[in-house]
């Protein structure tokens, strides 16, 4: 059946969103996905303390918006993460995929809700791919519903699933890595900063091939290649025949990022979701190619016809699913973007970082002590390590939301104890990407009389201090 003439100049966008294609390529992430998630889940639960990471400290730092997730009692986050397992299992076996993708979700959510000094970039990416998910058959094929669904109906299921599901992945995981190469175009990293702090080290003792590798000419070689492998790579992956070369660049990028830097699961995911951007049968096209060589692999070819279906006029549903698609990007594109509206260094006052794949690109290190002053001019200094455990100490002085935080939980607990109005200062210092350390907050603004809502630029320093070792200057 042709395409409606209603639709004629839009008639190739509505072909190509919901054609069929082979479902193979979303099977096989869902099994990844769901793999990776139930190694996260297990990794939290049996192998890190929880206890250091949550239970030892006096304030979990909240979240704008999702002050209400609170730490369940007793062992309530170990039964989130069983749960969090069980569902993870459930998506890698396609067992209630929908059900299972739900509550994965919102197990994660909570673990990711739970403490905002804890934010990983993977993390948020995990949760986007999760909340798409839900939306995609991939439980079409190779899944445990697919088994029930044929015996139930003593016939073969679909093996195919409409191109939007592959396309809304593909843009997301494009959206994110053209970002990580975009913010790489700033002051700081084009001046191989923090990237020298990172790699440089004592080369006295070391083969020359290292020596040069820690030195700028390696370290600027890393800096900038990073850069065109994001903003020039990512695009090229869109393309047949750039994009083997890319992915397999891609991987030895991803492995030297594991074996440099302790990132968990992002590297192993990234590359998952890059794989489908390949052709949607590429899993079948390589059982073919072991069944050729004699390495026979259980696996039915898909005929290519598929991909040339042909779609009548778009109904409700189509044009729900692709408005759905439209509003879910086009934020993506538009949140990363939102410190631009906002005054000052994004990398010095914190505005607008999170959530914006601003990955590895400060490194900052400070100290912090608080002075409460009562309404009887009694004073008092508090340091932080008496209310918070090593991951949140490393991060909060240089971090002015959770400086604000700490300073609200301070006001609170001594009001109650004194029953008197207290004012609480920070006392502050910090450095950025070697530079010298300066303050950061204002030690003369009461931050109990702050709201969430006050513009940080209000109460922080500005960013006045230069690297030491800058390559060149604008």
């Amino acid at each position: 059946m042709g395409v409606n003439r209603e639709f004629s100049s839009r008639g190739g966008l509505w072909r190509y969103l919901f054609r069929e294609v082979d479902a193979s390529s979303l099977a096989v992430f869902r099994i990844c996905f769901g793999g990776l998630l139930l190694f996260e889940s297990v990794n939290y639960g049996l192998f890190l303390c929880l206890d250091c990471m949550y239970r030892s400290s006096s304030i979990l730092f909240k979240y704008q918006y999702f002050e209400w997730v609170t730490l369940l009692p007793s062992h309530g986050l170990e039964w989130v993460l069983a749960l969090m397992g069980v569902s993870a299992l459930g998506v890698m076996l396609g067992w209630y995929y929908r059900l299972c993708s739900v509550v994965l979700l919102l197990c994660f959510s909570y673990q990711f809700f739970l403490d905002q000094a804890l934010y990983l970039n993977h993390f948020y990416m995990v949760m986007l791919i999760g909340g798409i998910m839900i939306f995609l058959p991939a439980n079409r094929i190779w899944s445990v519903d697919a088994y029930r669904a044929a015996k139930l109906n003593n016939k073969r299921t679909r093996s195919t699933i409409p191109n939007w599901a592959l396309v809304w992945m593909a843009m997301q995981l494009e959206i994110i890595l053209i970002y990580a190469g975009l913010v790489k175009l700033n002051y700081d990293w084009l001046n191989l900063e923090p990237m020298r702090l990172w790699m440089q080290t004592s080369a006295a003792d070391e083969a020359s091939i290292f020596q040069w590798l820690t030195g700028d000419p390696g370290i600027a070689l890393a800096s900038y290649g990073v850069i065109l492998l994001h903003i020039v790579g990512a695009p090229l992956l869109l393309f047949k025949k750039t994009r083997l070369i890319v992915f397999l660049v891609y991987c030895v990028f991803h492995i030297i990022n594991t074996m440099v830097f302790n990132i968990g699961i992002f590297p192993w995911l990234t590359l998952a979701a890059t794989l489908l951007l390949f052709d949607p049968d590429w899993p079948r096209q390589v059982i073919t190619w072991f069944n050729q060589k004699g390495w026979w692999l259980k696996g039915r070819h898909l005929a290519q016809a598929v991909a040339n279906s042909e779609v009548i006029k778009p109904g409700i549903g189509q044009r729900a699913i692709v408005a759905f698609m439209g509003i879910w990007l086009l934020l993506q594109v538009a949140v990363p973007l939102r410190h631009f509206m906002m005054p000052g260094d994004v990398a010095w006052n914190e505005a607008g970082h999170q959530f914006s794949w601003r990955m590895k690109l400060r490194d900052k290190r400070g100290s912090v002590v608080f002075t409460i002053v009562d309404s009887n001019n009694r004073v008092e200094r508090v340091k932080p390590d008496q209310y918070l455990n090593r991951k949140q100490l490393y991060r909060l002085a240089c971090i002015p939301e959770l400086v604000w935080q700490f300073a609200q939980m301070l006001d609170t607990e001594y009001t109650q104890r004194s029953g008197a109005d207290v004012a609480v200062y920070a006392d502050t210092s910090c450095s950025l990407n070697t530079r010298k350390p300066v303050r950061l907050i204002n030690e003369q603004i009461d931050l109990s009389s702050i709201s969430r809502d006050h513009p940080v630029q209000n109460w922080i320093y500005p960013l006045t201090q230069d690297l030491p070792r800058p390559l060149f200057k604008w």
